[in-house]
């Protein structure tokens, strides 16, 4: 009896995994769709761009300066018990442009951006302005979701760029002020071991991990209900499965560019 009970809560966590999964993709594929045709909303779309991109730029920067620094350190510690210092420079390059700078900025962006959209949309589903959308011949997926979309897939990488050049040189500073690495000879390293797979392998996953951001904001706060309780359950949970499926794709990523 107990083993057929926990056989039947298996089958229905899976199923309601399956429906789960089901409905996001339905929501994704509709604000795809809804997206490319028109009518556009540019103001809406720079606004998002602004937000994401701009407003983001001061914690990815912070986080990847801070760490390119701890990685040269951490990297010279290890390295030093091998006499191998000399290869503190690859180590930070390759490390902060293939893995460090898109899964910290993803992430960062996750706590930020993802939470302000599914709070925002969440309260606008609450108090029926997503229905007055409807009301007033507005596709509410058109004018809410697909410009947040589009804006997380182009301005991540960007971000992401940008924390590559921010890390290196945090890396570069430790190295060279601190740990009395050459200048020319680090140099000469960073540039001579970066391939551009390493960047464009980089730039992919913070696209990838920009358009899972913003679709778990809006899919959340899209659906929430029950008021603030459901606009805070909302936020809570498009930060914690956006976070999820950025480590998880950063491996299967990681796996299809290097393996």
């Amino acid at each position: 009896m107990f083993a057929l009970q926990f056989i039947n809560s298996i089958g229905r966590l899976f199923l309601k995994f399956l429906m789960a999964t089901g409905r996001l993709t339905i929501f994704s594929g509709q604000a795809l769709f809804q997206g490319l045709r028109p009518p556009y909303y540019p103001r809406q779309i720079l606004r998002q761009l602004v937000d994401i991109g701009y407003y983001s730029l001061p914690v990815v920067g912070l986080t990847a300066a801070f760490t390119g620094m701890v990685l040269a350190l951490q990297s010279y510690t290890g390295f030093s018990r091998f006499s191998a210092e000399g290869a503190v420079a690859t180590v930070v390059v390759l490390s902060v442009t293939r893995e460090l700078s898109p899964v910290l900025a993803g992430l960062m962006v996750a706590g930020r951006i993802g939470a302000a959209m599914a709070a925002e949309i969440g309260t606008m589903r609450v108090t029926e302005q997503v229905d007055a959308l409807s009301t007033l011949s507005t596709n509410p997926i058109q004018y809410l979701v697909a410009p947040r979309l589009f804006a997380g897939i182009l301005m991540l990488p960007l971000l992401v760029l940008i924390g590559d050049i921010i890390g290196i040189f945090g890396g570069y500073l430790v190295s060279v002020y601190k740990l009395g690495f050459n200048p020319g000879n680090y140099l000469h390293q960073t540039i001579q071991y970066l391939e551009p797979i390493d960047v464009i392998s980089g730039l992919v996953k913070a696209a990838v991990f920009g358009f899972f951001i913003s679709l778990m904001g809006c899919y959340h706060g899209y659906h929430s209900k029950g008021g603030a309780q459901g606009v805070g359950t909302a936020t809570t949970n498009s930060v914690v499965s956006a976070s999820i499926l950025i480590l998880v794709f950063n491996y299967l990523l990681t796996a299809l560019f290097f393996s």
